[in-house]
């Protein structure tokens, strides 16, 4: 490639082109790509006629995969609409288009893939062409890619699982056997074409699996030139599919999902997927993993290895969380502080201040009995010891998933995958135009863009990632100033005693009930609507920095989209947490937001049970709303596609037609799939103190989630191109951070939001002497003392309610001397004694549990004792295996010097004997 050629995906001046100027066959500049990349490809020359795939009438197979001749296997599917049976108004457009798409398949051809072109069934309009990868193209891109291979089966004996006496019980928990047998373990190298004696090659028509086939056809496909004009190269089968070239480009499902294949040799693995995995009656069993791996690739395996392994371990959670919400439930009857809030001796004679200015009427604190109650189910010792649990338990998730995940990537060849196989993305390529050398290799190499290029482009994506991040933080005060005024309203309404309609609401809804559920709710509105445009953002920032791999460009954006949707989707819930009802000053002196809205004040039981409401909302909207549009929609569609191209009863529709009326896979494959896991990992730990039902309904969410999943993959979407992948990617820090923060979040939740610090240092030190009048530690009075007395009197003009009731005095929740005092309104000794016992509870929690994961992290190893001898035994064993090829090629190399020498020792010796004889 010299050094003024441009490759480019697609260029902007395609409109300007004026008809004709430009023919696919005349090329009159060489085009060299890089040989180990594309080795097989070969530039078109100048005058060359372009050679048309191949035209065959379908054979009334619906089920077969090869093509007519019954011999080539199918490895991708291009579907596109012959220009010319369109309308003549736009006859220029689509000679573009026939040209584009000749010169493409010219390539592909040129490239050593075989094509066949068949017209549809169902619409004259529509061609299917057919691509095949012949034995020799396989073998060169599987050592392009180097792509592990077996070379002999595995001699390690497996270890057998401690749980095997039970295993007349738990085989009713897996997949039917009979139907999908376990895989044969092999030692397995890196592909080359000139040592394929050594490999384990039984037989060739199967020796590739047909997700490796559909890999190899795609990389090929992602960087055939599809136009050279002058000294710009444009390739790669995605911007023929944005500009409307093709219509569809995707691998074959093996047969119907819920139908075995009529053909000869047909694995049928998509039926015993839907079979054993994704119908609904098989809910309780174990996926099989390996059965994925194969028909999907490792990208989508590994996603349903980690979701199934998170949901395995939210079972122990789950079992603790609900445990805590019922011991809860059943001690709320009997907790003191509630009874006197409800009692009509206590709590019906303690007349509550006013929480808003002049319209808001003063209020009996029992009026908040049942909000008391339910916080007792949530707010309790139990909560504590749960919250300590969960730290120890995302500890241990994460490092039994590394384990479990470095034993998949040995059995699924996946080691030593990035350093080896994963070539740059075309969309890089296309832009390489500038050199540089090589810091490792010391060769120069193709660059897309010099050192202060990349700083503007990292620069601009960055301040473009903040600018959204203030915008979610504008949506959040517009929130507040909703609460703030909205409160006011629900206060004078709730509040009011004339209208008896409301007198059956009185008892179980409060003003901020009310007001934190219509704020939940429209907060989750204005989280699926940024969602919705910021994805676009996020998107075009990314494609703008030009990431090299494709591991490195989603790795870009799901840290891009993570800041995003953390902010998006928690900060309601840290307002709530840390913010609300925490700088609210007295009644006689209150603080304003923005100096016009009088700040928020929490329920005297805290803001707890509100966080609870907000998790509960946004958890529950979230699942529902996700399920919609993941499940629902695409069968609606597809619904709507078969009514509108209905076939007759007596048309048989091939195996390909099948498939393109499915629907198409999002650019963006598993990424929301991992995001929705992932902000679902982060209520579940980050806020689990105040919802210990969290982890159950993660639980049962994750369950049905599996097999929606899988059946909507199954189903009602193109089987997926199949990628290789080694791990979970930038997740895995993702999720490391989120449980560091955990520990901070949830010890922080206990101490400031919740009302169980408060009420320990009144049980231990202000229940009884020097403070208290008990001679027992005791909870009783505890509601009298955690709120303070003022003087109506001192209301200032802009605050005083417009009713009084000749009401001399209200209380208030906060820990202040009363009036008269000679400290009047200032904090007192009891309000310094809690600020001190939190922070001393916020240190001791964080230091234990933070040394308990250290301690954990560094006890469990992150590779299992066993795979490491099985990683060792395999690079042995190709070592030995390689030298013996060596030697013999060196051996067979030397042969013929041996023979002469030999020759010419035999002559000598009997030389030697003759005269010795004589």
């Amino acid at each position: 490639m010299s050094d003024n050629d441009i490759l480019e995906m697609d260029s902007v001046s395609d409109r300007e082109e004026l008809e004709g100027s430009v023919k696919s066959g005349m090329i009159g500049e060489e085009v060299v790509y890089p040989e180990e990349f594309l080795p097989t490809y070969h530039t078109i020359q100048e005058g060359a006629g372009l050679v048309k795939a191949q035209l065959a009438e379908f054979n009334h197979k619906p089920d077969s995969l090869f093509f007519n001749d019954g011999v080539r296997r199918i490895d991708f599917i291009l579907v596109y609409e012959d220009e010319d049976k369109k309308e003549y108004a736009k006859r220029h457009e689509y000679q573009r288009h026939k040209r584009r798409r000749e010169f493409f398949q010219a390539s592909l051809m040129n490239m050593g893939m075989e094509l066949e072109a068949t017209q549809s069934v169902l619409d004259e309009k529509l061609m299917f062409v057919k691509v095949h990868m012949p034995w020799d193209t396989l073998c060169t891109y599987a050592e392009v890619l180097h792509i592990k291979l077996p070379i002999q089966p595995s001699d390690m004996s497996s270890q057998a699982s401690p749980w095997h006496f039970l295993s007349c019980i738990t085989k009713h928990f897996y997949p039917n056997e009979k139907m999908i047998s376990k895989e044969t373990e092999y030692f397995t190298a890196p592909f080359e074409k000139d040592r394929l004696e050594y490999f384990y090659i039984k037989d060739k028509d199967i020796f590739f699996a047909p997700s490796v086939r559909s890999r190899m056809a795609n990389y090929i496909l992602s960087r055939a030139p599809y136009e050279i004009r002058g000294n710009i190269k444009k390739f790669g089968i995605n911007k023929l599919l944005d500009g409307g070239v093709y219509k569809a480009a995707y691998p074959l499902h093996d047969c119907r999902f819920n139908v075995k294949s009529k053909e000869a040799g047909c694995p049928n693995e998509r039926f015993l997927l839907y079979h054993e995995w994704a119908h609904p009656k098989s809910f309780y069993k174990m996926q099989p993993f390996d059965l994925i791996r194969k028909y999907y690739g490792e990208k989508i395996g590994i996603y349903f290895a980690w979701l199934g392994f998170y949901t395995s371990m939210l079972a122990w959670a789950a079992v603790v969380g609900l445990g805590c919400f019922i011991y809860g439930y059943k001690t709320q009857e009997s907790s003191t502080w509630s009874k006197e809030v409800c009692d009509p001796e206590i709590g019906g004679q303690i007349v509550m201040c006013p929480q808003c200015d002049e319209y808001c009427k003063y209020w009996r604190l029992n009026t908040t009995c049942e909000a008391s109650k339910n916080l007792c189910i949530f707010d309790n010792f139990g909560t504590l010891v749960f919250a300590v649990f969960m730290s120890v338990w995302v500890t241990l998730f994460l490092e039994f998933w590394k384990r479990h995940q470095a034993r998949l990537e040995y059995e699924w060849d996946t080691v030593e995958f990035l350093e080896q196989e994963e070539q740059p993305r075309p969309e890089y390529e296309a832009k390489c135009i500038y050199e540089r050398k090589n810091p490792v290799t010391g060769v120069k190499e193709k660059v897309p863009y010099t050192k202060c290029g990349r700083c503007v482009r990292v620069s601009l994506g960055t301040g473009t990632v903040l600018f959204w991040i203030m915008l979610i933080l504008a949506s959040i005060v517009a929130i507040i100033v909703y609460r703030l005024a909205v409160f006011i309203a629900f206060s004078t309404s709730l509040r009011a005693q004339g209208p008896k309609e409301l007198e059956p609401l009185k008892e179980y809804v409060t003003p901020q009930m009310v007001t934190s559920v219509t704020a939940s709710v429209i907060s989750f509105v204005i989280i699926m609507i940024l969602n919705i445009l910021y994805e676009r953002v996020a998107i075009w920032i990314t494609d703008f920095e030009l990431p090299r791999t494709r591991t490195d460009y989603e790795n870009s954006l799901t840290l891009k989209m993570f800041f995003f949707q953390f902010v998006n989707y928690y900060s309601s819930c840290f307002y709530i947490a840390f913010a609300k009802g925490k700088v609210v000053g007295y009644p006689g002196k209150p603080v304003y937001f923005m100096g016009k809205y009088r700040n928020e004040e929490c329920d005297p039981g805290g803001c707890l049970l509100e966080l609870t409401t907000q998790l509960a909302v946004i958890m529950g909207g979230k699942a529902i709303l996700n399920n919609v549009q993941e499940v629902l929609i695409p069968w609606v569609k597809n619904l709507a596609l078969r009514h509108c191209t209905r076939a007759t009863s007596e048309d048989v529709i091939p195996r390909w037609e099948q498939d393109y009326q499915l629907q198409p896979i999002s650019k963006l494959g598993l990424f929301y799939e991992y995001l929705e896991m992932v902000i679902q990992f982060g209520f579940v730990t980050l806020f689990v103190a105040s919802f210990p039902l969290a982890p159950v309904l993660a639980l049962i969410n994750n369950v049905i989630e599996i097999r929606l999943d899988a059946w909507k993959m199954l189903t009602q979407f193109r089987r997926f191109t199949p990628e290789k992948a080694q791990d979970i990617g930038a997740w895995q820090p993702i999720l490391q951070a989120i449980t560091i923060m955990a520990v901070a979040t949830n010890a922080m939740i206990i101490a400031f939001t919740s009302d169980m610090i408060p009420r320990l240092v009144y049980y231990w030190s202000f229940s009884v002497y020097p403070y208290g009048e008990n001679t027992n530690h005791t909870m009783q009075g505890y509601i009298n003392s955690s709120l303070s007395i003022f003087n109506t009197s001192d209301f200032s003009d802009d605050s005083k309610p417009l009713e009084s009731y000749n009401i001399t005095t209200c209380r208030y929740r906060d820990f202040r001397y009363p009036p008269g005092d000679p400290r009047q309104y200032e904090y007192n000794t009891y309000y310094w004694h809690v600020n001190a016992a939190k922070m001393a509870f916020i240190i001791v929690v964080e230091h234990i549990v933070y040394f308990t994961k250290f301690v954990l992290s560094y006890i469990i190893p992150d590779v299992p004792y066993t795979v490491k001898e099985q990683i060792k035994r395999e690079k042995y064993l190709t070592q030995v295996i390689l030298h013996e090829t060596n030697l013999k090629l060196v051996t067979k190399r030397m042969k013929p010097i041996d023979d002469d020498v030999s020759d010419h020792t035999e002559d000598n010796t009997s030389k030697q004997e003759f005269e010795f004889g004589f």
